[in-house]
């Protein structure tokens, strides 16, 4: 049955099968949208299963579909690690890496790939920057070699390695009442005004964590759904908020809010690169988990010096 399967075919229902949208899988494969539909036709009639159901306007995979899909990314993987391997006997590192990583990573991932592509021109990268949500959905359906994320999850197979740290603080307007205040207890803290992320956000649930052990609760005034948002509201005086400090990097944002100092401040957490158990990596993966480690060491250090300013890279507790 399978045997008269075009691998164009299953490209294409791989692509529609992760965007549940005709038209989304017809724009990355750079083709028209009756092409996508007649070759999800064709290969629907090999298997002799429906594939795709379309209930009102939404479309969801069936049964038989959400195997299928399975199976096409497996098939992608071994041929690409096929190719990645020949590569590298070739002494060449080339292939494909695909990359996930959680907002707050943003402010530094890019600028070490940066390094990466230049070391190694022949590695395609592909890089998602989601919440914590839609990390743990592609985590689930197996979409990426790599994630970079801070609160490990839960339930999953993943081998995690320590990247770097990620210090939570706490920030506000350089003109609030307590920007220039020694060591504020976190009772006065918690009269302030927060502003948070959505629920779910690792970064709050850290910061819930920490004022739940000294039983405090939090005022949170505003929920905001980026940390960019976030910045701007402390600038306007909107309230304070608890964000990593690598959002403060490469930006002139450092100079317009102020560090809070605050008992039991920085909250030290850790990012991680995570990666399935289940999983073989490639060569191109194993090359980017060397490179990341021989760098963050460094990066890191001189991040916590020179731009967040604490002195040998810890001002916490």
């Amino acid at each position: 049955m399978m045997k008269n399967t075009t691998f164009r075919q299953l490209k294409v229902f791989e692509a529609v099968a992760r965007h549940l949208n005709l038209t989304r899988a017809a724009e990355e494969l750079y083709t028209t949208q009756p092409t996508v539909s007649i070759q999800l036709k064709q290969l629907t009639e090999i298997v002799g299963q429906p594939l795709i159901e379309q209930v009102g306007k939404r479309l969801y995979l069936t049964g038989p579909g959400s195997e299928l899909v399975k199976t096409c990314r497996e098939v992608f993987a071994t041929l690409d690690n096929f190719e990645m391997m020949m590569s590298d006997m070739r002494g060449i590192k080339a292939g494909k890496l695909r990359l996930s990583v959680i907002t707050t990573a943003k402010y530094f991932v890019p600028r070490l790939l940066g390094r990466f592509s230049h070391l190694y021109p022949g590695i395609d990268v592909s890089l998602n920057v989601v919440n914590r949500e839609r990390m743990l959905l592609r985590i689930a359906e197996n979409l990426d070699d790599i994630y970079v994320l801070g609160r490990p999850p839960e339930h999953m197979l993943m081998q995690l390695e320590p990247l770097m740290d990620n210090p939570l603080v706490v920030l506000s307007a350089i003109d609030h009442p307590l920007a220039k205040a020694k060591s504020i207890s976190a009772e006065r803290l918690a009269q302030e005004q927060f502003l948070m992320r959505e629920p779910g956000s690792g970064t709050r649930l850290a910061t819930e964590q920490f004022f739940k052990e000294k039983g405090l609760s939090l005022r949170i005034k505003m929920e905001l759904g980026s940390n960019e948002a976030i910045k701007q509201g402390v600038m306007g005086g909107l309230g304070i908020a608890a964000l990593s400090a690598h959002t403060l990097a490469f930006g002139h944002t450092s100079d317009e809010v102020a560090i809070l100092d605050v008992q039991g401040f920085p909250i030290m957490r850790q990012w991680y690169l995570a990666y399935s158990k289940e999983k073989k990596l490639s060569v191109v993966a194993q090359a980017f988990l060397e490179f990341m480690h021989a760098e963050s060491k460094a990066h890191g250090e001189k991040y916590m010096r020179d731009i967040v300013g604490f002195p040998d890279g810890n001002r916490g507790p």
